[in-house]
């Protein structure tokens, strides 16, 4: 019975695509937790949003908009930021700007008003061949950037100033992740879309790293939480007629509230895996 709902090319698309957002959103969570960079997340949803909204209007397809501009603005963080954690002041302000182009565009968009809001809240039972297709080229990048930066990047995650002091290019870093996050971002809001784009890169690695200390072990939980929440989304999504982004966002918070709740023993365990790093 469960097996069935395969037999549908679009279901199938689902499941290909969301599991390659699950992956990178899990692995990219993880670090922007650590790095204290999710306002920065948050604010990038939000320029993919115009930047989406601004293809439309224009008559391209609005996910390269969204790379467009989200990618764009990570560079931008990157390179004017002297300290990630001391600019949620800037980010905010563009992520003003970012909100106001927005409504302005889909003001202006005369087409079809479900593409525009589709935007917002995900299509993952409606992509396309060639959207998947996309999902895959862009998720697989993104891998392989991050296991090539893995090490480095974890040093400079947790002690920007040691690494620093050790050589280690930590704004060139910095950069190179706030442009994975703008990827991540842009690959997530064809899933969940732009409101509910926190769910698979904050829920998981959040869970995630209050059950382990050590980063690797914590990666790992936060990509199968991730898998875990997609697939048990699209399913419960398939046969019922409930959004997918409403079953990832409930069963998210779902474990996360249970995680914090257990008591004293997770949180002996669960302590931020910063602290642990260190020792």
């Amino acid at each position: 019975m469960i097996l069935s709902i395969f037999q549908y090319a679009f279901i199938r698309n689902a499941f290909i695509a969301g599991s390659l957002v699950a992956v990178v959103a899990g692995f990219i969570g993880y670090f922007l937790a650590t790095r204290g960079l999710i306002f920065a997340g948050h604010a990038l949803s939000h320029i993919g949003f115009a930047g989406a909204a601004g293809a439309l209007v224009l008559g391209v397809d609005p996910i390269f908009g969204l790379f467009l501009f989200t990618i764009s603005a990570g560079i931008g963080m990157g390179v004017t930021g002297k300290d990630f954690r001391e600019e949620d002041m800037n980010i905010g302000i563009i992520m003003i700007l970012m909100l106001g182009l927005g409504a302005l565009f889909i003001s202006l968009y005369a087409g079809y008003a479900g593409r525009a809001y589709s935007i917002l809240f995900g299509t993952i039972l409606g992509i396309s061949g060639t959207e998947v297709l996309v999902t895959v080229i862009f998720g697989t990048a993104v891998c392989a950037v991050l296991s090539a930066v893995f090490r480095p990047l974890l040093f400079a995650s947790i002690d920007p100033g040691a690494a620093e002091a050790r050589g280690v290019p930590v704004r060139l870093l910095g950069v190179i992740f706030l442009v994975l996050v703008a990827v991540a971002v842009s690959m997530s809001a064809v899933v969940v879309g732009i409101l509910f784009v926190f769910t698979l890169l904050v829920g998981p690695a959040a869970t995630a790293m209050r059950i382990s200390r050590k980063p690797g072990a914590a990666i790992a939980l936060s990509v199968a939480l991730a898998l875990a929440y997609t697939w048990l989304g699209i399913f419960l999504a398939a046969v019922s007629s409930w959004p997918v982004s409403f079953y990832i966002s409930a069963i998210a918070f779902a474990a996360y509230a249970a995680v914090r709740l257990l008591g004293p023993a997770i949180s002996r365990t669960g302590a931020m895996a910063i602290p642990a790093a260190h020792s």
